[in-house]
């Protein structure tokens, strides 16, 4: 599992506003590259995302789903990325003095990537979290939402 965590100057309401609006995902999450649908019930638990990753025109459709739902502490989400497979991604978040702590939970769960040493690929997803806390940071720092 790859574990990433990051202070930020906002509340933890601001980081869910930003996890629940959907239409923000490929805002904060590395290699989102567009949303094609956001179910009307989301952030409720089941409810899914329509989005797509990579890069024009190598575009590949997926989805990703609210699998827990517990503002402003926790969002448990399965992304998915086929032909790479399906991940867990746990997001906790709680008050400091002077923001917040948000910590973020990647662990392959499904397909490819699930059989590849975890020596190769918690490395990568901690780069790529690095990046996607920065995102999530600028937006929830900023009010987005």
């Amino acid at each position: 599992m790859a574990t990433n965590t990051r202070a930020m100057d906002c509340t933890p309401d601001d980081v869910f506003r930003v996890l629940g609006n959907g239409w923000l995902y490929p805002a904060w999450v590395v290699g989102a590259s567009r949303m094609r649908d956001v179910d009307e019930a989301w952030p409720s638990p089941g409810a899914e995302l329509h989005h797509s990753f990579g890069v024009w025109p190598a575009l590949l459709d997926d989805t990703t789903q609210m699998k827990e739902w517990d503002p402003p502490h926790r969002a448990v989400l399965r992304a998915r990325g086929w032909p790479v497979g399906e991940a867990e991604v746990t997001i906790r978040v709680r008050t400091l003095s002077s923001g917040c702590l948000v910590r973020i939970d990647e662990d392959p769960v499904k397909g490819p990537a699930t059989v590849v040493p975890r020596f190769l690929t918690t490395p990568m997803l901690r780069w790529r979290n690095a990046e996607t806390l920065q995102r999530l940071a600028y937006l929830a720092e900023g009010k987005a939402g």
